[in-house]
């Protein structure tokens, strides 16, 4: 039996400027004093200085259409296919920012699913 390890799949998404300002925040108030980063997010800077925010799944909420991140603001999610696979396990929303602009992904576990008795 194979289990399939984490997958990754980029989004495509809106950005609204409300979006941008909380980001920005965010990163200006997590160089300062990174103890005030909300509970459910992490801050780090890659080796080339972009700022990465993680959302656990606890830190957000996926709708029809959108995504929200506590305390942040709202993605407005495109096209119709859902973000992640329906029962998919340890979600986690990654936010990078890259020299073309915001890089959105979420990160998840598929569901397990047991053939017995193949014959």
């Amino acid at each position: 039996m194979v289990h399939s390890k984490s997958c990754e799949v980029t989004l495509a998404v809106k950005i609204t400027e409300e979006l941008v300002k909380g980001l920005e925040a965010l990163r200006l108030s997590w160089k300062g004093d990174p103890a005030t980063v909300p509970k459910g997010l992490s801050c780090s800077e890659s080796k080339e200085g972009q700022f990465i925010l993680v959302a656990a799944e606890a830190a957000f909420i996926t709708l029809p259409g959108a995504c929200v991140i506590k305390g942040i603001g709202a993605i407005e999610l495109l096209g119709d296919a859902p973000a992640f696979v329906e029962g998919a396990k340890s979600k986690t929303l990654i936010l990078k920012a890259t020299p073309e602009g915001w890089r959105f992904s979420v990160k998840y576990v598929p569901p397990i699913i047991r053939e017995r008795n193949i014959k």
